[in-house]
């Protein structure tokens, strides 16, 4: 029964009985016909009025007749049959909630607090109203019990790094149960992953210690580079009798002209001697 038709259709009679009382003293003894004319006028006025509603555009009202599913009609003006029909209306637009932070545990036996958002919409309003009591709380629930079991089945890691993956199994899960209530499921967020103070700093520590790895194998790496280069370089010089020389005099220009560099200069040829002599 609609209740707000229903008032509306009390209200009008009371307000009619009341001015006809009012205005009319002597049918407080008797009732002339032309006396009610009013009152009934009033009375269907009012009976006809408080049958109209207005859909909009993204609305669909489903109409019932007597407890029964009549039609569904929307968006647009509509006539509802006061005291004999009820209407509900029912939004069908991208409908966004967000599901409360569940704290879960990982494979692994970690504890963590996720905070995710659901967007669905109601593909079939018949199905949505007759189907369930409370399409937007059962919607809910199963989000919550699906992030539970999905996150519980992965490690720490998996779920660091398998975000998309994690969306995906989520959403597959709670469509497959409420896609009979005619809801759609469009996407879940994981919008936050909360872990203990303690795991986040052995995190931090550990993520520290990899890029110090990183940094040390890579220095290693360019100095072992850098010697072979040299290797090669001095190699080349020693095949080559004046590359020795013009490799110094660039040594002695580079130093610069100033009273605080003494150079000493030692021939290439008095060493080329002395290496005869020693063999």
């Amino acid at each position: 029964m609609p209740v707000r038709g229903a008032l509306n259709f009390i209200g009008a009679i009371i307000v009619v009985i009341w001015y006809f009382f009012l205005f009319y003293p002597t049918a407080r003894q008797t009732l002339v016909l032309t006396d009610a004319i009013p009152i009934v006028l009033g009375l269907v006025w009012c009976f006809l009025v408080s049958g109209i509603r207005v859909a909009a555009q993204w609305e669909r009202g489903i109409v019932m007749f007597l407890g029964k599913y009549k039609n569904t009609r929307g968006p647009g003006l509509m006539y509802i049959i006061p005291v004999l029909e009820a209407v509900r209306f029912v939004d069908t637009r991208t409908l966004v909630a967000n599901v409360p932070k569940q704290k879960v545990i990982t494979r692994d036996n970690v504890p963590a607090e996720i905070d995710s958002a659901i967007f669905y919409m109601v593909a079939n309003p018949e199905l949505a109203v007759l189907s369930v009591q409370n399409y937007r709380f059962a919607v809910m629930q199963y989000a919550q019990a699906a992030l539970r079991d999905v996150v519980g089945a992965l490690s720490l890691d998996e779920l660091l790094a398998e975000r998309e993956q994690i969306q995906s199994r989520i959403r597959e899960n709670v469509e497959s149960h409420v896609k009979a209530w005619g809801i759609h499921i469009d996407a879940i967020r994981l919008q936050d992953i909360e872990l203990p103070e303690m795991l986040k700093q052995m995190m931090s520590r550990q993520a520290s210690a990899e890029r110090e790895k990183r940094a040390t194998l890579t220095k290693a790496e360019g100095d072992l580079l850098a010697s072979e280069n040299l290797a090669k370089a001095a190699s080349q010089m020693e095949a080559t009798p004046g590359a020795m020389q013009l490799r110094a005099f660039q040594t002695i220009d580079g130093l610069g002209a100033g009273s605080s560099n003494t150079v000493i200069l030692f021939p290439l040829e008095i060493q080329g001697i002395l290496k005869d002599m020693l063999k």
